[in-house]
């Protein structure tokens, strides 16, 4: 069976660099200002139809967040991604931002220190809790994607992870045009040149700019 890239997509990044804000609590799911990064996939159909709205642009942006979907066999997550609990599970009331169907629809594996059963919601998303490592993850979410591609979905710090390891194939990174001034740096200390990587498009869509970079194979 051929394997799918390993790929992050449609990953929003201010203008001076940061992929969260500060702060990231129950209330602030991205961080303080976070959701100013994102407000152009907020603001499309496809992210409207996945929480039952209707409405929503149709443009470039959401051709960007379709694609972002396409051809996904698995999620890699950090835990931050998957919630604001910190330290040992105390109890599993604590089941992801996205209620009872988030928008996944394939299995999720999410790293964290503190084991876990699995978690499985509606709609074909299981949550697996990792507790030994990214490249055990990794191992894990390409059996599981099937030979699709498996997403890294963020948090900054997973991103930074997979990325100096040298296991991503593909990034999409929406700059949107806001300064954050503080949060979860992506770029700092990282030499993209040396990893391999260098810009391969750019994409202007209405409310941010879509650049993919690749490493070379």
């Amino acid at each position: 069976m051929a394997t799918g890239k390993v790929r992050v997509a449609a990953f929003s990044v201010s203008l001076d660099g940061y992929g969260a804000g500060p702060r990231q609590d129950r209330n602030h799911p991205l961080g303080v200002r976070g959701p100013e990064l994102v407000q152009w996939l907020f603001e499309t159909e496809v992210f409207k139809t996945m929480y039952g709205q209707s409405g929503g642009a149709t443009g470039i942006d959401n051709d960007m967040a379709r694609q972002s979907f396409e051809h996904v066999g698995a999620w890699i997550l950090g835990r931050n991604m998957f919630g604001p609990v910190r330290g040992p599970w105390k109890d599993n009331s604590w089941k992801g931002w996205w209620g009872d169907t988030p928008p996944y629809h394939v299995p999720i594996f999410v790293l964290t220190h503190h084991a876990r059963a699995p978690l499985a919601m509606s709609g074909g998303t299981t949550f697996y809790f990792v507790t030994d490592g990214i490249e055990s993850a990794l191992r894990q979410a390409r059996e599981a994607a099937q030979g699709k591609d498996v997403r890294i979905g963020g948090g900054v710090a997973t991103v930074r992870q997979y990325l100096t390891a040298g296991h991503i194939d593909e990034l999409h990174l929406a700059l949107s045009p806001v300064f954050m001034g503080a949060g979860e740096h992506l770029f700092s200390g990282i030499n993209w040149h040396e990893l391999g990587y260098a810009p391969s498009r750019t994409v202007n869509g209405e409310r941010a700019t879509h650049i993919f970079i690749e490493r070379a194979r």
